[in-house]
Formats: structure tokens, C-alpha cells, sequence
């Protein structure tokens, strides 16, 4: 007999479940004004980092909105979104997903010819020991999103760039999230494995090393198209 793998929950897919029961009930109504992240945390004594997760899923599925300078709100909802896993309702927003790819385009593309023209002995060594890591993360997701996200943060830092990194750090929670997703639906396609992930960053890295801008672009346009079609076959 096959038994199903029962795979854990995530500290925010638990934050998030109570907080979706909790607007089920009606306990939390249309227009109610949740805590603050630090609130939040404290009550479900948690990290802040859980509780922006869980927010991030929920607003994803059109739960809750956020008002700037004012905190998050309950919206009014479709009922049918209440049947949505947790898990995958953080790319249920196909319009946030096609903003985030296409700041991802701007701000990678042009990252990577810097990084392939200013870059140092000491970038080269942090990009290849995240790829290191992602070739020894084969069959570890956490430890794969880590060092998938890790490499191209010191792409970023390669260019030298400070306000570079510091846009790349302002959408790295989205980017996480999507990279973690993205790793998922790959790694489980018919003709996809953990080893196309590694060799695409593997190119990517080499054309860096020998300071092709142009081959570097090329390949960074080509990795973010993929996860593009990845994500947008996933959505539909």
C-alpha cells in the first residue's frame, strides 16, 4: 500500500489558515483593520517575517488590502477564493506576478552586464559558492530557494551598485516566494529536473566570469523568460 507524504506547515501557512478561519466565521468582517505585523507576531507569537507571509498570501487571494500609512484591511470577497490552498495562493494574483517579473527584468537584465563588466575576485567567489549550494541542494527545496535567491542577490552586488541591491533586497520577499514556487512546478514537470535550474544559473555565471555583458544579458533574459512561462502555465 502507497501512502501519501504528509509534508509539514509552514509557520505562515498556519498564521494564515487561523487568520482565513477567522474570516470565515465572521469574527474578522469586510473593512476590519488587522494589527500591526508587530501586533500580529506577538499574538501568534511568531517571527514578523511569518506574519508578512501570511498577509502576502492572504492579500494574493483578494482577502485583505493594504492602505498606505493606514495598516491592512478586510475586503469584500469572492467566497469561491476561501477554497484556495494557502500554499499556492500567493501567485493567484496574475497582475502582481507580471509587475514582479517585469521589475525583475529590468532591474536583473541590467544588473548582470554590470555585474559582468565591474565585478571582483570576491563576487565571483560568493556567486560560485551559491552555486555550490545549489547544486548540493538537489532534493532540498528550502536549502535550493536559499541559494537560488542568494545568487542572484550577489549578481546585484556585483554590479556595485548600492542602490541596486537595495531595490533587490525592497522586492526580495516576492521573489523568494516566486522562486520557491517556481523551483516546485519545475521540479516536478515531465522533462524538467533540479539540473536545468543549476545550468541555467551555471551559464549565466560563466558569461559573468568572462565578462560578456552581452551573453550574460542574453542568458539572464532567457532564465527569467522560463520562469515567466513556468509561472504564467501555473496560474492559468
Amino acid at each position: 500500500m502507497e501512502y501519501k507524504r504528509i509534508k509539514p506547515k509552514k509557520i505562515y501557512e498556519e498564521v494564515a489558515e487561523a487568520l482565513l478561519e477567522s474570516i470565515k466565521k465572521g469574527e474578522l468582517k469586510p473593512g476590519d483593520r488587522l494589527n500591526s505585523v508587530q501586533q500580529l507576531a506577538e499574538n501568534f507569537d511568531v517571527g514578523r517575517s511569518a506574519i508578512r507571509e501570511a498577509l502576502s498570501a492572504l492579500r494574493a487571494m483578494g482577502l485583505l488590502e493594504m492602505k498606505q500609512g493606514e495598516g491592512t484591511f478586510v475586503r469584500q470577497f469572492n467566497p469561491d477564493m476561501l477554497s484556495l490552498p494557502i500554499t499556492s495562493a500567493v501567485l493567484m494574483n496574475k497582475q502582481d506576478i507580471n509587475h514582479l517579473l517585469e521589475v525583475r527584468k529590468v532591474l536583473e537584465v541590467g544588473a548582470v552586464r554590470a555585474a559582468a563588466l565591474r565585478r571582483t575576485q570576491h563576487d565571483l567567489d560568493a556567486m560560485h559558492a551559491s552555486l555550490e549550494q545549489m547544486k548540493n541542494a538537489f532534493g532540498n527545496k528550502e536549502l535550493g530557494e536559499k541559494a537560488d535567491f542568494a545568487f542572484h542577490l550577489s549578481i546585484a552586488q556585483a554590479s556595485q551598485n548600492p542602490l541596486l541591491v537595495k531595490l533587490m533586497n525592497n522586492v526580495s520577499e516576492m521573489m523568494i516566494e516566486t522562486m520557491r514556487e517556481t523551483r516546485r512546478i519545475w521540479l516536478y514537470a515531465e522533462h524538467t529536473t533540479a539540473e536545468r535550474i543549476y545550468l541555467e544559473h551555471q551559464q549565466i555565471y560563466e558569461a559573468i566570469l568572462t565578462q560578456d555583458s552581452n551573453q550574460a544579458q542574453e542568458y539572464m533574459m532567457t532564465h527569467l523568460g522560463n520562469v515567466e512561462q513556468v509561472l504564467m502555465k501555473y496560474i492559468k
